[in-house]
Parts: structure tokens; C-alpha cells; sequence
């Protein structure tokens, strides 16, 4: 055993995620969850929901967070680090507000937040933010003593998030037909959100034509493309395309969609594709369907050879960047003075998400940030 590490100030990480149903039954309360206030009527989210249905009405997320957890927790004890890990949800059990709770009543004082999403925006940032405040505030009208809660920077370009997403890349390479394989083109996926929300992601020196979020994911993709280059003697061509689009049609979305791109890049000629979902850390929900359901019943009308690549999700490599962020963290906190570890142009994140980074149209107060209520 190594010597023990130190995460002091803190004594707790909590994993905090969007959550998801665990079957049939839970698929329209989980949705009406999602969707709170926005009157969407029972029997539109009941045709959403076919999503769940396809898969007996099971997100994937949860499974996959218990992986990640059991990794965390594993890589920990095997470097002597002695940190609890507990695990919250927005919008499913286990509830963020009652696993707070939890640690509260388990003395828990100084909390680290790792929530599951790697760049800047107002959903994948601010409203996890949003949710910690929401939590303490009900914790706080029941008496409690609240625990300071702090989040981990964005860790999109850190080695232990790329280099498993690179692995992921040269395996579907690998797998497609050798006499396409050299001409693939790479579609970087991510989510789709409003163009509004994308131009102000990230603090306010950020804020412009796509913001942090795009130029986050511009970045890791070209850190995957170089590495690609590198290892195989082939330039791939790529772009950063989107999936999951949401909204209501009026409003603009980021695009090109990866459906859409698929036609495009057949019509040019590409002879095959592969699309690697950088913007998400597991194989939830909108990976299984957007991409392995209708990105590829789309590629297959066209006739083109398409694959998918791995998310990162409970890879040992990055349970142990996890465990990098926590203690380059920790030691910030004392005093020290250290040396962020990420790749590419942008160098590491943020600690302290700064005011008007990734602000909310409606503004709510927010935990874990310079313009948190709860310092």
C-alpha cells in the first residue's frame, strides 16, 4: 500500500449526475422530473419516452454511475486515499437533496462535487450548480448544519477524459473494412443546445460565436485527430457535429446534426465514418439511441459503413484523473502551489466558476461558485 494521500480539507467526493429510469413505470415520472415547469402534457412525454420503451424502460446512466463509483472507490484504496464517495441525481433516486442529507448526518463538512459532464455550458455547469443551491436550501429549512460544497474543474482536456476517447477512436478504425478504413472520416459528437446558451458558456471572456462549449469540444477533438494522425500515419478528416436536439423548432440549436452529416459526408464520397461521442463521459440514454439506434438506421439507408466509439465511462484511466482532480484540488485549497495537469491550447479550467459564467435566462442562486449564497 502507498503512502496515504491527502484530500484534506475535504472528506467527501459526491458524484453528481442527471439520473435516469430504471424501468417501465419510471420513464413518464422520470421525464416529468426533466421537465418541471414547462406544462408539457402527460401524453407527449409518454410518446418521448419511446426512447426508454425501446430499452424496457431502462437508462443506462445509473448502471454505469455505480460502475464509475466502484471504480472511484477502487482506485482510491488502492492509492491510499481516504475518501467516501456518495452519489446524488437531478432528476432520479438517488435524489442530490436526499444523499446531501445523508452526508450531512454522516459529519461530512468540506464536499467535492464530480458532476458527469466535462465542458462549460448553462445545463452541463451552472444548472448542476443550480440543483447543490436548491438542495441546500432545503437542508438549511430543516435545521441542518450545511457542508461547503466545491466542484471540480472541467476536466474535458485532461489525459485520463482523451486518451481513453483516442483508444476509442483507433479501435472502430481498426474495425472498419480495410479498404475504406484510411478514407473514414471522424464526426466528433456532443449534445446540441441552444446557440444562445453556447455563446455565453464559460466566463464572460468567453463568451461570443459558440463560447467555451464549442471551443471545449473543438479542442478534444483536435487533440484526438493529432493523436490519430500520429499513431496510424493517417490524417483523418473530422468535424464537430451534434445530436439530442430538444428545443421547440423556432429556436436555433447548434448544428450541423449528426443525422443530417451522415448524408452530407455520403454524398461527397466519404467512403465510411466514424462518430465519436466526446461530449459525453458514459453510454446513456442519448448514445445508445441518437447514435447506435437512428445515426446508424440512417447510415445504413445510405449504405455507408459507419462506427461508434466507446465513451470513457469507468475506465481505470479515468478513476485516476478523478483522483488527480481531487487532490490537485485539495492541495489548492491548503495553499499550495501546483501545476494543473490538461492538454491542447486552452490549459486547465477554472477552479471557481467566476459570476456570469454560464448564466441562466431566468437567474437562480447557484452553489459551488464565486456568486454562491452558500461560501
Amino acid at each position: 500500500m502507498p503512502d496515504a494521500l491527502d484530500a484534506t480539507p475535504y472528506d467527501a467526493l459526491l458524484l453528481l449526475s442527471f439520473g435516469g429510469p430504471e424501468g417501465p413505470d419510471d420513464v413518464v415520472p422520470f421525464l416529468e422530473n426533466v421537465t418541471r415547469g414547462r406544462g408539457i402534457p402527460k401524453e407527449r412525454l409518454k410518446e418521448v419516452g419511446q426512447h426508454y420503451f425501446l430499452f424496457d424502460g431502462v437508462s443506462p446512466i445509473n448502471g454505469q454511475n455505480r460502475a464509475l463509483i466502484e471504480a472511484l472507490r477502487e482506485d482510491f484504496a488502492g492509492h491510499g486515499l481516504d475518501l467516501p464517495v456518495y452519489w446524488g441525481n437531478r432528476n432520479w433516486a438517488p435524489y442530490l437533496t436526499d444523499t446531501l442529507r445523508q452526508m450531512a448526518a454522516d459529519g461530512r463538512r468540506r464536499i467535492l462535487v464530480l458532476a458527469t459532464s466535462a465542458y462549460a455550458s448553462y445545463s452541463g455547469c451552472r444548472q448542476y450548480r443550480e440543483n447543490l443551491a436548491d438542495a441546500l436550501a432545503a437542508l438549511a429549512a430543516e435545521g441542518l448544519d450545511l457542508p461547503r460544497v466545491d466542484k471540480l474543474r472541467h476536466y474535458f482536456n485532461h489525459p485520463g477524459f482523451v486518451e481513453p476517447m483516442i483508444d476509442g477512436v483507433l479501435r472502430s478504425l481498426a474495425d472498419l473494412p480495410e479498404d475504406v478504413r484510411d478514407g473514414a472520416h471522424i464526426a466528433f459528437t456532443t449534445h446540441s443546445i441552444p446557440t444562445a446558451a453556447a455563446d455565453t458558456s464559460g466566463p464572460v471572456e468567453d463568451h461570443g460565436e459558440g463560447g467555451a462549449y464549442v471551443e471545449q469540444h473543438l479542442d478534444v477533438a483536435q487533440l484526438i485527430a493529432d493523436a490519430v494522425r500520429e499513431r496510424t500515419g493517417v490524417d483523418h478528416p473530422w468535424r464537430l457535429v451534434y445530436q439530442s436536439r430538444s428545443g421547440a423548432p423556432h429556436i436555433p440549436w447548434l448544428e450541423p446534426d449528426i443525422c443530417d452529416h451522415l448524408e452530407e459526408r455520403h454524398a461527397a464520397g466519404v467512403p465510411a465514418v466514424v462518430m465519436a461521442p466526446i461530449g459525453f463521459v458514459s453510454d446513456h440514454m442519448e448514445v445508445l439511441y441518437d447514435l447506435d439506434t437512428e445515426a446508424k438506421a440512417k447510415a445504413e439507408e445510405l449504405g455507408l459503413p459507419v462506427r461508434r466509439s466507446a465513451t470513457v465511462g469507468a475506465d481505470p484511466r479515468f478513476a485516476a484523473a478523478v483522483r488527480e482532480l481531487v487532490l490537485e484540488r485539495a492541495a489548492t485549497e491548503r495553499g499550495q502551489a501546483i501545476k494543473p495537469c490538461a492538454l491542447g491550447s486552452l490549459g486547465a479550467s477554472h477552479d471557481v466558476c467566476p459570476v456570469g459564467c454560464c448564466p441562466s435566462r431566468a437567474p437562480r442562486p447557484a452553489a459551488a461558485g464565486a456568486d454562491s449564497p452558500y461560501a
